[in-house]
C-alpha cells in the first residue's frame, strides 16, 4: 500500500512537494534534490510527517 508523504526544503523549511511511497521498499525517510521556489535553487528535500 502506498502512503502519502510531504517533502520539505532543508534550507527554508517550506513544505513544497507531495508524493507517495511504498513503505515496504523504503522504510526510512526519503531524500530528494528538488527545486525550491522560495529559495529559487535546487536544494535537498526530506520527508516530513
Amino acid at each position: 500500500m502506498r502512503t502519502k508523504i510531504t517533502l520539505a526544503c532543508t534550507e527554508c523549511k517550506q513544505r513544497n512537494y507531495n508524493t507517495t511511497k511504498e513503505k515496504k521498499n523504503h522504510p526510512d525517510r526519503m531524500e530528494f534534490k528538488k527545486y525550491c521556489k522560495f529559495c529559487k535553487t535546487h536544494t535537498l528535500h526530506k520527508e516530513t510527517k
